[in-house]
């Protein structure tokens, strides 16, 4: 039987044969200065107008106008045959724009489209969507809800939200929240787990009290290392007792003074699907540490081992292993710091222009975890050439770095807009995602639009 695969697999199975197949290129040669003739004709064709850089188009890389949606569920094992091609499955839940894209049912996961990410600061109804387990029901009214912190401390609290508010002083922060996989689509071969691809992130204002604060209360011993987070929310299998998720951070990272008890999100009141009544945010690391419905932080004497933690599970390779192999359990660190990456948000991907268009105006954003964003460079020549982007000075740490830039077409045609940020030490956004590893975390590469003038 004849077994189709769509041009998204071909490219990331075979890069040079789907040169060929969809462009005419020879195999054994380069795309780079090759596209002429019949193969720029196709290209062309393909994408809706001429190609004014397809002298310096890299081969190998599938063009933006080409690559296919993200499913709305990705099927755990490759199917016999590519499944017909499909819009994404847009979400559908009271209070969240409709534009937001389903990536997983059960648990509820909904990813934002980058041109939605356009707000200095995310709307609620933008934000995206990532559970482990079922949505907690809420009979208590907010102010009552109780959470304890204990385990290696002099001073059990127990405190309600009312008792929060009214004993501690609240901070409002902007800082960016990101799911750990976010990227994860881009590995090859595919890795496990939600196929993220840059919008599992946001960048809310917060209120709530600096956790810092309320360890400090707790009275933390000398043999405090680690926290375990617990939330309300049920397992998917409804097993009374039986944890979704409960992870932790070391002390060290846990007494930053940007980490947040918070109960309010951008002036208001959590909603439920973002942890009402009360949640963590500790920015700059994976989304899954700041528990959703907080009912309890328990300090350890050693790293903590809730469902979350450990295996490969939000972990990275400490060497790189080779794609796809077996993983040795031993060669895994956990994820800390979150990856350097910059994303376009203004023009959209797909976006068309009049045919007499020779400037185009580009925002994004940019963010790199626990460190700075240095710089942000664009390219509209498929990366032969680069110019820095102006950067908006961050309200906060770890708020994210807004960026503009004004780039000038030659012609009319078909461009692709390219962005890679620098962080604070140095290191750069890769052309592609590395350090491949089997659930697919730190997939950062660049971000890529594409735009039509015609």
């Amino acid at each position: 039987m004849k077994t189709e695969r769509s041009l998204d697999e071909l490219y990331r199975d075979d890069p040079e044969r789907a040169d060929a197949l969809a462009f005419g290129r020879r195999t054994g040669t380069s795309r780079r200065g090759f596209l002429e003739g019949a193969g720029l004709a196709a290209f062309g064709a393909a994408v809706g107008g001429s190609v004014p850089f397809a002298a310096t188009m890299p081969g190998g890389l599938i063009p933006s106008a080409l690559a296919q949606v993200q499913p709305a569920t990705p099927a755990p094992t490759p199917a016999p045959a590519a499944p017909e091609r499909k819009g994404p499955q847009l979400l559908n839940f009271p209070g969240k724009d409709a534009r937001l894209v389903v990536l997983g049912e059960r648990p509820l996961v909904a990813e934002t489209p980058e041109s939605l990410l356009n707000d200095d600061t995310t709307p609620t109804d933008k934000f995206f969507i990532r559970n482990n387990g079922q949505i907690p029901a809420t009979t208590q009214t907010p102010e009552a809800w109780k959470f304890t912190i204990d385990g290696e401390v002099t001073n059990k609290l127990a405190l309600t939200v009312g008792e929060l508010k009214s004993k501690f002083k609240p901070a409002t922060l902007r800082m960016v929240l990101e799911c750990g996989a976010n990227g994860r689509s881009f590995f090859s071969p595919p890795a496990r787990g939600i196929q993220w691809t840059h919008g599992g992130v946001g960048a809310a204002d917060w209120t709530g009290v600096r956790l810092a604060d309320l360890l400090k209360a707790a009275g933390l011993k000398s043999s405090a290392v680690f926290t375990g987070n617990f939330g309300a929310d049920p397992h998917l299998s409804g097993e009374p007792g039986r944890q979704a998720l409960s992870r932790g951070v070391p002390i060290k990272k846990a007494m930053e003074p940007h980490n947040l008890i918070v109960w309010a999100m951008n002036g208001k009141p959590l909603e439920l699907i973002h942890g009402f009544p009360v949640r963590l945010v500790i920015p700059g690391w994976p989304g899954s540490v700041s528990e959703k419905w907080l009912t309890r932080i328990w300090i350890r004497d050693k790293v903590h081992d809730g469902v979350g933690m450990g295996g490969t599970s939000y972990r990275v390779a400490i060497k790189p292993m080779v794609p796809g192999d077996k993983p040795d359990e031993k060669n895994f660190r956990d994820l800390e710091s979150m990856p350097v990456r910059s994303i376009i948000t203004s023009p959209a991907n797909g976006a068309k222009f009049a045919g007499n268009t020779r400037e185009l105006k580009l925002r994004g954003a940019a963010w790199a975890g626990d460190h700075a964003v240095r710089a942000v460079h664009v390219s509209i020549d498929f990366g032969a050439s680069w110019r820095p982007a102006t950067l908006a000075k961050p309200t906060n740490k770890y708020d994210w770095t807004r960026w503009s830039a004004t780039v000038q077409l030659p012609s009319e045609g078909y461009y692709e807009i390219w962005s890679r940020a620098t962080d604070a030490r140095g290191v750069m956004q890769p052309h592609v995602a590395g350090n491949w590893n089997p659930q697919g975390y730190g997939g950062n590469p660049m971000h890529r639009v594409a735009v039509l003038v015609a």
